[in-house]
């Protein structure tokens, strides 16, 4: 038996595109897919698959459901066999429980308190009199009910304890409250009280759709001196620098297409999805952090930010688009007039206003040139020297060693120094910086494998070429530029492309190619799969955490601003603190141990 729980999460996480792509040929109509039907035999397509909603519907033979029923219905399984099937595309661990006997979650309080605190909000928000003011303020951002109960957007009662008394009354106590960051309280005050009042609500979900926190906006009838956004604090379940608003919903459009916008706040993400942008963001109420960044890179590589145009945007676009170039993504910014934001612009120029400024993006390094030949930097000797201790610190930044000498070039061509005096300038900063990362996954390697064969890269990749289920589900994990070796990272490329994989593609390199072939033909029977899965990919994560380490290291090093360095110091212990958990024992007897299951 497959909890329901798990269900649910499996539906929420599965790409229904995907899914059904895999079978029959879709093709784009609008914000939906058609196709010829595979229930039965017509010429023209009647088959439409709806992604927002998360089911399919034809309108041929009336064939219809969600992603479970199709591949119940088109592969022949029952619907366990369905749920575990999506479940492997989307990268999750089905756990099967005998009737009555589940494991225990020791977090479970923690989900069901956030779960009633959200079903609470939203009762609140649409009951007639409590949330009468919070649906004009809605109403008048141009978020209307269908919008709302999309995002599970709520409203807290400007009252001291209403969700702590209707929380007491289902059997959540205070001490569970306090642990989810539900309740508050002060030294004035004997009892603790409702961290958020007189505010409408924003669920922070996980990727599969369970609810984190919360974050929370003042209405303009609030009571003053509050601040403008409240976020839940950190908890066992919620650390801000992990998540990033609107991902659970976003993760998919963001693969279909190959791009993630990421705006500053909640209203952003919701007034943009409500105009027709699926596959947006935002950071929750700090600077993107090297670990939000590891999260867009499972989906895409390239993020356009839509931050504000004001000095303060300025400055946080510029930030974040260094801690992007350093997590192996490319940024380009979107300038915005003076005043306005992605929601403004949205609600007076519409879904084809902000397209228009979208298709106008540009080069993050671009746009930092853009900038400093308006303010007259290089217009002097004095301006164009600082100019270029502006500008090295984002190529320094950028991990891609392709796009990397591109800046090195456009840098050297704006500004008149020589290419040869910018590469030392670089190289000694690094020096400075301390000694370089273990491995640069996008500067080309020697071909020969730089781990021992039965490594943890050949068994996960080995792995996938006996049971092409896993394909998926370690693509959820790991992209190619997450291996050392590039024969391995080359094949893993290839599984990923097509999953039905025989024989090494003709335009692959011949070592990659020896490597890929080797695999495919190696005779050895695994067990302990999911074994293998989970101590490979816990030994290949290791090495990636350890190589962003060393990248906050240089970025620590390189800023002068004492806040980031705060900021940076906070998320270098914080990843420190996970790479230690990872708990990997590689030693000669575990090793021994793993080898034998085969």
């Amino acid at each position: 038996m497959i909890p329901d729980d798990q269900v649910e999460e499996v539906r929420a996480a599965a790409d229904i595109v995907a899914i059904v792509g895999e079978v029959i040929s879709l093709k784009r109509s609008g914000k939906d897919y058609k196709a010829c039907c595979p229930f039965h035999d017509e010429k023209t397509p009647s088959f439409y698959v709806v992604p927002a909603k998360g089911f399919y519907n034809c309108f041929g033979c009336g064939e219809s459901g969600d992603v479970f029923a199709f591949v119940m219905k088109r592969l022949g399984l029952d619907f366990v066999e369905a749920v575990k099937h999506v479940a492997q595309h989307a990268g999750i661990e089905i756990r099967e429980v005998n009737r009555g006997k589940g494991e225990e979650n020791p977090f479970l309080h923690l989900y069901d308190a956030n779960a009633f605190a959200q079903t609470f909000f939203q009762d609140c928000l649409w009951d007639q009199a409590s949330g009468e003011v919070a649906r004009a303020y809605l109403e008048g951002r141009g978020i209307d009910r269908a919008v709302a109960e999309r995002f599970a957007l709520g409203y807290a009662p400007d009252e001291w304890r209403a969700l702590r008394e209707a929380a007491a009354h289902h059997g959540i106590g205070d001490q569970t409250l306090l642990e989810a960051g539900l309740l508050t309280g002060s030294e004035r005050s004997e009892e603790p009280y409702d961290r958020f009042r007189g505010r409408i609500t924003f669920s922070i979900e996980s990727l599969s759709g369970k609810v984190l926190g919360f974050g929370g906006r003042v209405l303009d009838s609030g009571r003053e001196g509050s601040p403008k956004y409240m976020n839940s604090p950190e908890s066992p379940i919620y650390h801000k620098g992990q998540v990033l608003y609107g991902l659970s919903w976003a993760k998919n459009a963001i693969r279909r297409e190959e791009v993630a916008l990421v705006v500053e706040g909640y209203m952003d993400v919701v007034a943009l999805a409500s105009a027709g942008f699926e596959n947006v963001v935002a950071p929750l109420g700090t600077a993107l952090t090297p670990e939000q960044a590891a999260l867009l890179r499972r989906y895409t590589k390239k993020v356009c930010l839509l931050f504000d145009s004001d000095t303060a945007g300025f400055k946080a676009t510029f930030r974040a688009a260094d801690t992007l170039l350093a997590g192996g993504l490319h940024p380009s910014v979107v300038t915005l007039p003076p005043g306005e934001d992605p929601d403004t612009i949205v609600r007076k120029e519409g879904s084809e206003g902000l397209r228009t400024h979208i298709d106008r993006g540009v080069d993050v390094l671009d746009r930092k040139l853009q900038i400093l030949d308006e303010r007259g930097h290089f217009a002097s000797i004095e301006g164009t020297r600082s100019a270029i201790d502006r500008l090295l610190p984002t190529v320094r930044a950028t991990r891609d060693a392709a796009l990397r000498d591109i800046y090195v070039a456009k840098v050297a061509e704006r500004t008149g120094v020589r290419r040869e005096t910018l590469e030392e300038e670089l190289k000694s900063e690094t020096q400075r910086a301390g000694p370089p990362p273990p491995r640069r996954p996008s500067v080309r390697r020697t071909a020969t494998p730089a781990i021992p064969p039965m490594g943890a890269e050949r068994e996960l990749l080995l792995l996938m070429t006996k049971d092409r289920d896993w394909i998926e589900k370690v693509g959820e994990h790991l992209s190619p530029d997450d291996f050392v070796d590039l024969s391995y990272a080359a094949a893993f490329e290839s599984l990923l492309a097509d999953h039905e994989l025989t024989h090494a593609p003709p335009e692959m390199a011949s070592a990659a190619a020896s490597v890929l072939e080797g695999l495919l033909a190696d005779p050895k029977e695994l067990r302990q799969a999911h074994r293998v899965f989970e101590e490979s990919l816990g030994r290949i994560l290791s090495t990636v955490m350890q190589e962003r380490l060393d990248g906050m290291d240089r970025l620590i090093e390189n800023t002068s601003d004492e806040e980031r360095c705060v900021e940076l110091l906070a998320e270098k212990a914080q990843l420190g603190k996970e790479r230690r958990e990872l708990s990997l024992d590689w030693s000669a007897a575990a090793r021994k141990t793993l080898m034998s299951d085969y």
